[in-house]
């Protein structure tokens, strides 16, 4: 029982010490920047309706389209190991044939490029 006071009154303590470091010891340089609502890097005193590339989300679609590729192929090896494994094979074909397709696609039509 002495034991569990003395480990509560030790946390407590601790908990203690470490708020009032917290507390004291931060450098509170404040200037208009960090005052600023706004910690986004957009200028909080112009317009907020700033016009988004086109081409920023066309990345960020393919970037999650991929990304589910992997996710959905990643257990294959693993699932490779049931009864009927021909199964699975012509499916995970057929997916990535069909990303494949949609890659060149976007490619060919120059939607992978960044610059205009």
């Amino acid at each position: 029982m002495t034991t569990m006071i003395l480990l509560f009154l030790a946390t407590i303590f601790v908990a203690v010490i470490l708020a009032l470091a917290a507390h004291i010891l931060p450098n509170r340089n404040s200037d208009s920047e960090k005052n600023s609502p706004y910690e986004c890097g957009f200028d909080p005193l112009n317009s907020a309706r700033l016009p988004f590339s086109f081409r920023f989300f066309l990345v960020a679609i393919l970037f999650l389209l991929f990304d589910l590729e992997i996710a959905l192929l990643f257990p294959l090896p693993a699932a490779s190991f049931i009864t009927h494994p021909a199964i699975l094979l012509p499916i995970a074909l057929a997916f990535m044939a069909i990303l494949a397709v949609g890659l060149i696609f976007e490619w060919v039509n120059g939607g992978l490029e960044w610059a205009e």
